[in-house]
Parts: structure tokens; C-alpha cells; sequence
């Protein structure tokens, strides 16, 4: 890890392990252009690569042409109005209207350590307990100019020892006599040459987010977005772009996630010179913000990744640098981001809203039987809620429905052994609620115009302070009110008829993303309040899961489709990115309540494995085999998940890919022990054997081969970690009955002897 300003080359160079990124100062308007991102190289002038010595030169030697350098050149952080008709990252507009901006450098700064970005959720040096100052990190600040409008944009580019990441984000500045309106901040710009690339992103809906989609790169601008108000279930703030045959293993990929939980923009454009412009930051649909004389604006971090090793380790390096430098961000010392998670039964699916003390008692009293380890009551406790029409808002214990109170009911879950966490949604408000018949004008919505309801509810308008701390006040007194250890966040529709009440006309379009800086600024508060509070966000499922949403809880509902088959494209998706850690995974019910399939409970519990793992069910009313099932999974939970947890995450084959299997592994640091989660989806006639090749063990040494089912015809062997490897392993597949029986999943574990 290192950064250098080469100062006779006028170059910025960037190194991680592997990698090298590269830009420099060109011109006598002194224009910072892209020059290169790929495999580490040495500390040669490659500005070369910015094409600043071919026709049409730089305006300074050429400025008849000077639109020409404009719409071609490679700039680092490209501005719109001005000549560029390529999509650039800002767009800047003065008091008089007029729109254009032309940043040059002015200087720089080169340093240890990483800063942080306030108010939004940012990566971080150090580990949990260490120190927050050590030299983890470094960062390299380019100042640059826009003459005219006295806009300053300050350019952060940070890496992390040991992570093949490189870090970006802007801070603007008006340093100018009069208002500036920023119209357009993105917060990352890559230029490439188009070498047949794909573009992989993301794609979804409620209960099918983040399916993998790859298509070739076509000319024109390809474009995935949010103006939902939140990263979405439709489209995740992740893209890579990919080479043609790049695959699993080998090939380049440039990977690009987004630190942020709002509205958002993704691109790719291919130019008439056939270069490609990679841009991310927040979506400019319905974005202003307003910067008077000596304000600023600071746009959140955008994170690249450059493998020529394949998909794979470019998601290894998204899951160590978001597990080391980015979950539990907003309190740094939470025992969950090292810890296991406790293995918790919610009660949504075993009981929607018909529940009271008895009934949720009595579920706690089989599940500790179980080994359970924490009760998680969802929603349905508060004010009148007899129905999701009703009562957001009023977040007070309805004891009526929990006779003696909440306290009483969490003491006696906690007597059986069990902790106990609640669901909120604190975001939301009931048109059928006391807080709405006192506060009407607390709900975003346009003046004059009847807003749109979702699921029956508005949304606070969290850009006022009076509303977040009123709101804070209500969840702060129901977790001082118990012994409380978990929060379920939830948050069950996308915001539209952005109007406050409160923000003056010319700042209406700030609404979108103070919005989003009142999210972080409570669950900041809550996190202070409550260092070790075990939080997990959730959006009707996986609509908010996101890297801003990792920095407040270590892990994020992953879908509200619970479907173990359904949930195979989920996970795979979801991982190509974000951390197996992280993803809320539990086992529900059958026939599931989201897609009617019936699959067996061992497999659903090893699907489950691969995430934080927990129940989703009435354990007092399932099938009595299913029951005497869970303390067997509970102690494979135990067994496995610190491997599953900081592993190293490799995909061996794929159902959205062949119709029939589905695995993946988890590989020690230390390489000392793995695990392979095998799922068989589809029956096959005439079926002999199915071949799968495990990676990342250490060529070297030798592994026992250990399996839970009698499917593997090496099972007790001792191979090298090569053979393995190269020659793979052979799991019978075939459909006896006596072979599979009601089971469609096997683990293998290999150890190192």
C-alpha cells in the first residue's frame, strides 16, 4: 500500500498489492486526467495513456479545437456544461442559472490514516478495539477549481493494508461571493478503453432481489438507478464491468459498490471512441443542494475493485474490506462484529398479528428446549395494531395485547434462558394513528396534492430534526423500558411526493438526502445509546441492503421470501459483493408462505447456514420431526459459523445457472479447514455422479474428507489439497431413495491433518 505524487511526471500513483491506479495533472489549465487502473505497475509516466499527445492536443496548444479535447479526454472527475457531451459527475448551477464548471488542480495532500465523512456512514481504519489512529490506511487529497464560480471539489481517494480496494468520495465547497446550486455530485468517475466488456449488476424485486444479470456493453449509456429513496429492491448500488470471458476464476473485472442507502445512479457509457465512462453516485433526479458562501457538501464514498483473477476475488475483496472496515462502523466495539450471532426464532410467520404475552411465552419455552438462543417479537405490539393499517407512529406497548407489560414479557423470556429483541418501523406513519391526527404536517407530502399511500402509510419526514428526535425519544423508552438486545429496522415503502413543510423552495430538492442523513443521524443515536445492541436493517426484505446500511448493523434482512430454493439465487447474488455475514437467512415454514413449496427442513436449515441463521415459525405447531431437527442444526450452527463467518467465500456451481445444484464454500484464513454446502434442486434421470472442484485450499497439504451423508465415494479419504483441487469431488447423485431419501442437501467439510 502506498501512494506517490511523481512530481517531474506530474503523476498520482496508487498502489495496493496487486493493483495501481494512476491520473495526473495535464495542461496549463491544469486538467487532472485518468491515465490508468489495472495489474500493479512500476513508477513510469503512463499519462501517455491519456491520449494528451494525439490530435487534438490540449487546449492550451490547440484551444480552436478545445471541444474536441473536452468530449474525448479521460478526466478524472468530469463536469457537465462546458463542452463534454459524455454524462459527467457535476453539474453546477449559479444564482443567475447558468449551468457549466471547469475544474482544474490546485494542490494536494498525501497522509496516514483515513478520514471520516460527517454524518454519513464512511469505511474506517482499525479493527474493532483497535486503534482508530493506526496506519491502516492512507489518503491522497486532490484539491481542484472551478475558477469562475469559486467551487472548490476535493477529491479522496483511500486503500487499506492488505485490501485490493481503492476508496473515493468529493467534498465540495463554495468559496465564491454568491449561492451555488449543486445539481448533479456524483462521487466516482473511471475511464477505460472498451476491450468487449460486460456489464453486471444486480436486479430484482421484493422477494427476488439481487439477481445476477450480465450483458454485453453496448454503445450509448446503460444505466441501473433508484429514485425510491432507497437503494431499492429493483436494482442493488453494484456494478462490475467484466471482460467477455471473464469467469469465476480468471479474467478482469472492475467492481464498483456504493456507500449509501438512497437514491442512486450506476453507468456505463461507450463512447463514438469507443471508451468506456464508469460512473456512480447519488441519483441527480430530484437532487438539488444549495451551497451558500463558505458551505459545503460532502458526497458519500463510492468503492472500486480491480481483479485480473476473476469474479471471485473481486467478491473476496468487497467481503474483507466490508467485514474489516465497514460493518459496525457506527460503534466500533459492538461485540457483533466479531461474535457469533445469537440463533433467534421471530414469531412474524408463526403468528402475524394474532399474538399475546401467553402465546409468545409459550413460544419461548419450546424454543429454549431447542437451544435457541433469542426471541425476537415482530410487529403488531404497539398502539392499535390489530393490522398493517394502523398505529405506525405510536410507539407505545399495547397492554391490552401484552397484559402486564412489556418488561413482564421480557422477563420472562429472559427466565427461560432466551434474550429478546422488537421490531420497529420507525420511519413510517399511519394515516390512522395518534401521532398523524397531532402532527398531519410531520408526513412528507406535496401541499395541495393527496399523497400516495403504500401498505397504508406515509413517511416521516426525517429532514426535520423535531420529527427524528420526537420519534428517537418513543424507541429510546421502549429498550430502556426492558432488558432489549436486538432491533429489527424495518421500512415497508419507497418515498414519493417529496415535499417538506419545512425546507424553503429553493431547497426542496435536499429533501431526498436529508432524508437519508436523518436515517443515519438515528440509527447513529441508537447505536451510541446502545453500543451493543444486536441492530438489523430490513426494507419489506432486502430493499435497503446496501453498504451504507452495513456502517449501523452487521447484517441485513436478505429477502422476505424465506423459500430455501428461492432463497439459492438470493444468496448468490447477494454474495458476489456483500459478506455471508452479513445476510439475514433463517428457516421458515412449509409450505413456505411466500411460494407454496414444501422442501425439506434439513435442507432449509443448511441453506440458512450460509447467512446468520435463525427460525422464522411457530415451534410450537411444527411437525414433531421437524422439531427434534433444530438442536442438531443449532450445534451445526455453532460448528461452522466462525468458518462461514470470516471465511474466505468461493461459488463452485450455480442453480440460476444449470437447473439442478447448487454450492459454494467457505475456506479458513489459515486454510486449515473448509466447508462445501451441496443442495440438490432438481432430480435427474440416468444420473451417475455429479463433479464438483473446491478452491482455495492450500496446495500443499493434506485434507480429510469428511461428510454428513453417505453421498461422497471419497468420504474418510485423505487427498492433497492439489488433488482436491484439480481432480475434484464426486457426489453420487443419483436418485435411490436410500441414497438422498428426503433430503436434498450434504455438507462436506475438509480438514487439514
Amino acid at each position: 500500500m502506498s501512494i506517490k505524487f511523481l512530481e517531474k511526471e506530474k503523476l498520482f500513483k496508487i498502489d495496493t498489492a496487486k493493483t495501481s491506479y494512476a491520473c495526473g495533472i495535464v495542461g496549463d489549465e491544469k486538467f487532472l486526467l485518468h491515465a490508468y487502473y489495472g495489474k500493479k505497475i512500476s513508477d513510469d509516466d503512463v499519462r501517455y495513456l491519456t491520449r494528451i499527445y494525439e490530435n487534438p492536443f490540449t487546449p492550451d496548444t490547440n484551444d480552436r479545437d478545445r471541444g474536441s479535447f473536452l468530449d474525448a479526454a479521460p478526466f478524472e472527475y468530469p463536469t457537465e456544461g462546458i463542452g463534454d457531451a459524455r454524462s459527467g459527475c457535476l453539474e453546477l448551477e449559479t444564482a443567475l442559472g447558468h449551468r457549466g464548471a471547469q475544474l482544474g488542480y490546485v494542490g494536494h495532500k498525501i497522509y496516514a490514516g483515513k478520514p471520516e465523512i460527517p454524518g454519513i456512514p464512511a469505511t474506517y481504519e482499525g479493527m474493532a478495539g483497535q486503534d482508530k489512529n493506526n496506519a491502516g490506511a492512507q489518503t491522497l487529497e486532490i484539491t481542484l477549481e472551478d475558477k469562475v464560480t469559486g467551487l472548490t471539489a476535493v477529491l479522496f481517494y483511500s486503500v487499506f493494508d492488505g485490501i485490493d480496494a481503492v476508496v473515493r468520495s468529493v467534498r465540495f465547497e463554495n468559496r465564491g461571493k454568491e449561492p451555488l446550486y449543486l445539481r448533479k455530485a456524483l462521487s466516482l468517475c473511471l475511464e477505460l478503453d472498451n476491450e468487449d466488456y460486460d456489464l453486471i449488476t444486480l436486479q430484482g424485486s421484493w422477494a427476488r432481489e439481487r439477481q445476477i444479470d450480465r450483458n454485453p456493453i453496448g454503445y450509448g449509456r446503460h444505466e441501473i438507478s433508484s429514485i425510491r429513496g432507497e437503494s431499492s429492491h429493483q436494482m442493488n448500488p453494484f456494478m462490475a464491468v467484466a471482460g467477455r470471458n471473464t469467469t469465476r476464476t480468471t479474467g478482469e473485472i472492475y467492481g464498483f459498490s456504493f456507500v449509501y442507502s438512497g437514491n442512486f445512479t450506476a453507468s456505463v457509457e461507450r463512447s463514438q471512441h469507443n471508451s468506456l465512462r464508469c460512473l456512480m453516485g447519488i441519483n441527480p433526479v430530484g437532487f438539488s443542494w444549495k451551497l451558500d458562501k463558505g458551505e459545503t457538501f460532502n458526497a458519500p464514498e463510492a468503492i472500486m475493485v480491480y481483479s485480473s483473477e476473476g469474479i471471485g476475488t473481486m467478491s473476496r475483496t468487497f467481503h474483507d474490506l466490508f467485514r474489516e472496515h465497514l460493518i459496525c462502523g457506527a460503534s466500533r466495539d459492538n461485540i457483533y462484529k466479531e461474535a457469533p450471532r445469537p440463533v433467534l426464532i421471530n414469531n412474524w410467520e408463526a403468528t402475524y398479528f394474532e399474538f399475546d404475552t401467553d402465546k409468545l411465552i409459550a413460544i419461548a419455552k419450546e424454543a429454549a428446549k431447542s437451544g435457541i438462543e433469542m426471541l425476537v417479537m415482530d410487529d403488531g405490539w404497539f398502539g392499535e395494531r390489530s393490522s398493517d393499517n394502523m398505529s405506525l407512529g405510536d410507539w407505545f406497548v399495547n397492554e391490552d395485547k401484552l397484559k402486564g407489560g412489556l418488561k413482564r414479557l421480557v422477563d420472562a423470556v429472559n427466565a427461560e434462558g432466551l434474550k429478546f429483541g422488537i421490531w420497529f418501523e420507525p420511519e413510517m406513519i399511519s394515516p390512522d394513528s395518534d401521532l398523524y391526527r397531532e402532527h398531519p404536517d410531520w408526513a412528507i407530502a406535496i401541499p395541495g396534492r393527496r399523497p400516495t399511500l403504500m401498505r397504508n402509510q406515509y413517511v416521516l419526514d426525517f429532514s426535520r430534526k423535531e420529527i427524528v428526535d420526537e420519534i428517537y425519544s418513543r424507541i429510546k423508552n421502549v429498550l430502556t423500558s426492558a432488558n432489549i438486545e436486538y432491533v429489527k429496522w424495518d421500512m415497508n415503502r419507497g418515498l414519493c411526493d417529496m415535499g417538506s413543510y419545512a425546507l424553503e423552495a429553493d431547497k426542496q430538492g435536499e429533501l431526498f438526502h436529508r432524508y437519508v442523513l436523518g436515517v443515519y443521524d438515528i440509527q447513529q443515536r441508537l447505536l451510541t445509546d446502545f453500543p451493543n445492541l444486536l441492530l438489523e436493517n430490513c426494507s419489506g426484505g432486502g430493499g435497503r441492503f446496501d453498504p451504507g446500511m452495513l456502517y449501523y448493523s452487521p447484517q441485513i434482512w436478505c429477502s422476505d421470501d424465506t423459500d430455501a430454493i428461492e432463497r439459492l439465487s438470493i444468496q448468490e447474488g447477494t454474495a458476489i459483493v456483500y459478506p455471508l455475514s452479513c445476510m439475514g437467512a433463517h428457516v421458515s415454514d412449509c409450505p413456505n408462505h411466500t411460494v407454496g413449496r414444501v422442501t425439506p427442513f434439513e435442507t432449509r436449515g443448511y441453506v440458512a447456514l450460509a447467512g446468520t441463521f435463525g427460525y422464522e415459525l411457530d415451534i410450537t405447531r411444527i411437525p414433531k420431526e421437524d422439531r427434534e431437527m433444530i438442536p442438531g442444526q443449532i450445534e451445526m450452527y455453532h460448528k461452522y459459523n466462525a468458518l462461514v463467518r470470516n471465511g474466505d467465500y468461493y461459488r463452485l456451481t450455480s442453480y440460476k445457472e444449470n437447473g439442478a445444484n447448487d454450492s459454494w464454500m467457505v475456506v479458513a484464513k489459515d486454510k486449515s479447514r473448509a466447508l462445501i454446502t451441496y443442495i440438490k434442486v432438481m432430480a435427474q434421470p440416468n444420473k451417475r455422479s455429479t463433479l464438483i472442484k473446491p478452491m482455495g485450499l492450500d496446495p500443499n497439504a493434506s485434507y480429510r474428507i469428511l461428510c454428513d451423508k453417505k453421498v461422497l465415494s471419497m468420504e474418510g479419504d485423505v487427498l492433497q489439497g492439489d488433488t482436491i483441487m484439480n481432480c475434484g469431488l464426486l457426489i453420487k447423485d443419483n436418485n435411490s431413495p436410500d441414497m438422498w431419501g428426503d433430503f436434498r442437501g450434504v455438507l462436506i467439510e475438509l480438514a487439514k491433518v
